[in-house]
């Protein structure tokens, strides 16, 4: 599901090169991502759409679990963001909780706390072929879960992120995913964005963090 925020319709405004940042990989190339992920200790699933991560999503997480989101365009194309506002799931929809309050002192408690929710779920702005995650944003609202905070993080991405490698990672980062974050940030804050905290996940001891690739380009 495209929506006025998807990368097709900020591309030329944004100036990116989208030919080189955000192309669908070879099956080859994705297979090596998954089975790299896979060794580093991350639980992967590779879907062929929209629909199917959806349903992947719903899952992983129980009946009655606290669910937080990290701002994404990727899970709004899912429809993950139209499904949570909708209620009728059974989880504690922590977000709603967030956008609820009124007062922005009391909005921003809500919001710290809500990085340790049961079920943290978010996308990545890159995925390494070697197994890595990278995730930034400008006030770390996101990636502050990633690491440590929430007790499951699950990340879903289009393979249109994936790269060969870490500074491949960070160049898609730069030249690609936050230039887009920046026009995005604009149009609904009227403030831009800046990568300015970045979370990079290498390898999980325990079984935390899941990722759902989606054969799809979806986010940035």
């Amino acid at each position: 599901m495209r929506t006025q925020y998807s990368a097709e319709n900020l591309l030329s405004e944004a100036k990116v090169d989208g030919d080189k940042w955000n192309r669908i990989p070879s099956d080859g190339e994705i297979g090596a991502t998954v089975s790299a992920l896979e060794k580093n200790g991350f639980k992967v699933f590779v879907v062929g759409d929209e629909h199917e991560a959806l349903e992947q999503v719903k899952k992983i997480i129980p009946n009655g679990a606290e669910v937080m989101t990290g701002s994404s365009t990727t899970l709004a194309e899912i429809g993950f963001v139209d499904y949570l506002k909708e209620g009728k799931h059974g989880w504690e929809n922590l977000h709603g909780k967030v956008l609820a309050e009124s007062d922005r002192a009391k909005q921003g408690e809500l919001r710290r706390k809500a990085v340790i929710a049961q079920y943290f779920l978010a996308s990545a702005n890159a995925v390494s072929q070697t197994g890595e995650i990278f995730a930034c944003d400008a006030s770390g609202s996101r990636v502050g879960a990633f690491l440590f905070a929430a007790k499951n993080l699950v990340i879903v991405a289009g393979v249109n992120k994936i790269v060969p490698s870490l500074n491949e990672a960070l160049e898609r980062i730069r030249q690609f995913a936050f230039p887009l974050e920046n026009v995005r940030a604009q149009k609904v804050y009227g403030m831009g964005s800046y990568p300015a905290k970045t979370a990079i996940l290498a390898r999980e001891f325990q079984p935390r963090t899941t990722v759902i690739l989606v054969k799809r380009k979806l986010g940035y």
